[in-house]
């Protein structure tokens, strides 16, 4: 038997086959066309269901279940999305519309979340009954696991832990607010202040690294400019680090995980962004060093943990 994760996104949705393990053996996706009716995409969604299946040799009757993760905020007990505005989705029944054209159980939850459950049941919390992911992207996403289950919050909208506040009065956020961890911990946030550094030293190799074409920055850049020892680029890092360092040590104060575990583009820095961060929690957490019990990880799915969790909706229990 196996199961059908999906990543539903604004630009593509991926379908992978998953086994009763969590193992994702397969995968496949086809254009969003966010600009279309929901009944159009989730029909899309519900056929490259069956394409995925009858590709690899399975029937439908294989299928155990469908797990959807989607953007925005999404109702897992009535299995809706109740709201995404980047898919123009609101109060959308998916279960009803996916089950008009297979008739497999169908679970919805946050794409966040769903990177959360991957980790937690085959990633970097593995073995973990309590942890944090936290996807440092284009914004600051993250899911918050306890006890083995995803916690979503009484109306289903926990785990926006880019929206806390780190800055009265910052950077400007997306969500409309000011100071938000995302406006700094994001990747978005790094290459704005990348962008800022090489422009202000034009001469150093930062700026060099991209040929003074501060449109050429993205994410990586500091860190390649670092690894050649430019001081500028080592700032940039310093400084970063400490902001994703801030909200981190928030969340261990409130929650005392386990293990939080550090995904995103910027995570494939390994060590280069894992051990400052690690050693400005020393310095910020409630009650020092010794108080610091919670693992910090690199998680290990990439772009799959949100197919994985997905996938695996149904199959934890408490």
């Amino acid at each position: 038997m196996i199961r059908i994760g999906i990543d539903l996104g604004g630009t593509n949705i991926a379908a992978g086959i998953v086994t009763e393990e969590g193992v994702l053996l397969c995968k496949k996706s086809v254009p969003t066309g966010r600009e279309r009716a929901a009944q159009e995409v989730l029909k899309d969604l519900a056929m490259l269901c069956r394409s995925v299946v009858q590709e690899n040799g399975y029937q439908m009757s294989d299928v155990i279940s469908i797990g959807i993760g989607s953007p925005g905020l999404a109702d897992p007990v009535n299995g809706k999305i109740i709201y995404a505005n980047n898919l123009n989705f609101n109060d959308i029944d998916v279960r009803g519309i996916v089950n008009a054209y297979v008739d497999v159980p169908v679970y919805v939850e946050n794409d966040a979340n769903c990177a959360a459950l991957g980790e937690s049941t085959v990633g970097a919390a593995k073995g973990y009954r309590n942890s944090i992911t936290v996807t440092l992207g284009t914004g600051v996403g993250g899911g918050i696991i306890i006890n083995g289950q995803i916690y979503s919050g009484t109306f289903f909208g926990a785990g926006e832990l880019g929206h806390m506040v780190t800055r009265m009065n910052g950077e400007h956020c997306t969500c409309g607010r000011h100071g938000c961890w995302e406006a700094y911990a994001s990747a978005t946030a790094l290459i704005r202040d990348t962008k800022v550094a090489a422009a202000k030293s034009p001469f150093s190799l930062l700026a060099k690294t991209v040929n003074a074409d501060v449109n050429a920055v993205n994410a990586k850049t500091p860190f390649d400019a670092a690894q050649l020892g430019d001081e500028v680029a080592k700032a940039v890092i310093a400084n970063y680090t400490k902001y994703v360092a801030e909200g981190i040590t928030n969340l261990i104060n409130i929650f005392q995980p386990e293990i939080i575990v550090i995904g995103g583009g910027v995570c494939y820095q390994g060590d280069n962004i894992l051990i400052p961060i690690r050693e400005s929690v020393i310095s910020m957490i409630y009650g020092g060093e010794s108080a610091l019990k919670t693992k910090l990880a690199i998680a290990q799915l990439g772009n799959d943990a949100g197919i994985i969790g997905a996938a695996m909706l149904n199959a934890v229990t408490a």
